[in-house]
């Protein structure tokens, strides 16, 4: 296939089109930033600004699909004014832009698929929540809404939307585990806050296996968790790693603390989802790490 991806210089973009690219489809990559890459087959970059038209959209005419994973990193900095103005414009200013340049191409697209977050339904508590529950309220749940109402713009276009709520991801030395692991190994490491909100986790493998299984089912429309069948609590999260890493789980972080240092972003820290993955599930996508044990295990921290 030919496929357009943005986001391909992120942590599950650069994975996702090393895969795709070993698979040996055609990739257009869009990048604000392009980075020099010579003599690679079948990959080419190409410079776009959102918002801007461009001889970039253009890649999208005949292309078999479009992955979109640009957005600035949520829990890259505190959500001052200026950084949650940052986190939407680079979401929705890019997601619209994608739809706009379908809307003109002759040849559209077969598929869209869009990131979004499980922060979509906001704090529920012990709730268990699927693709159908209702979205939540607070910063995090609004951008969510407002960025998949764009992307869903594309089904006017006869396009297949796909969008892929996504929870914590887990690999080796990137994502949340980057900043977790340290405290375990110098033995103070322990959950945030009370440790009795839920974790809507996901391995990496799963991660690009989700995304790659609705990329090739012509079935998979709609909504769907990226999330592990087996949710845990942050205190389950924390103990599975310090059995892992052989350390103890005991320095927690208390609420007032982490307020602190992370501002209104600790609310999403200490308020989870338990996310199940129903919609990938009944479709048939299997999971390769369900259960937290075996999916830190197999990281090999």
């Amino acid at each position: 296939m030919k496929i357009v991806i943005t986001g391909a210089t992120g942590f599950i973009g650069s994975i996702l089109t090393d895969r795709l690219w070993n698979q040996f489809h055609t990739l257009v990559l869009l990048s604000r930033r392009p980075p020099a890459e010579v003599g690679v087959p079948k990959r080419e970059w190409i410079s776009w600004t959102p918002g801007a038209s461009g001889e970039w959209e253009q890649a999208l005419d005949g292309a078999d699909g479009v992955i979109n994973l640009a957005g600035e990193p949520i829990a890259g900095k505190r959500w001052s004014a200026a950084q949650k103005a940052l986190l939407r414009s680079s979401r929705i200013d890019s997601t619209r832009a994608l739809v706009n340049a379908m809307a003109k191409v002759k040849n559209k697209p077969k598929f869209f698929l869009s990131a979004s977050a499980v922060g979509y339904y906001g704090a529920h508590g012990d709730e268990t929540i699927t693709e159908n529950s209702a979205a939540g309220s607070g910063f995090l749940a609004e951008l969510c809404v407002d960025w998949e109402a764009e992307a869903r713009k594309a089904e006017e276009y006869g396009v297949r939307v796909a969008i892929l709520r996504t929870g914590i991801v887990l690999d080796r030395g990137q994502g949340a585990l980057k900043k977790m692991v340290p405290p375990f190994k110098i033995f103070m490491g322990g959950p945030l806050g009370s440790g009795n909100q839920w974790m809507p986790w996901i391995h990496i493998e799963d991660e690009i296996g989700l995304l790659m299984f609705i990329m090739e089912n012509d079935a998979a429309r709609g909504v769907f968790n990226g999330s592990a069948p087996n949710p845990v609590t942050m205190a389950e999260f924390s103990n599975a790693l310090g059995e892992v890493l052989n350390r103890p789980s005991w320095a927690s972080v208390p609420p007032s603390a982490l307020a602190l240092l992370a501002g209104e972003m600790a609310d999403m820290l200490l308020t989870g989802q338990r996310a199940l993955p129903e919609a990938g599930l009944k479709l048939g996508y299997v999971f390769q790490y369900p259960t937290i044990g075996e999916a830190l295990q197999s990281l090999r921290l």
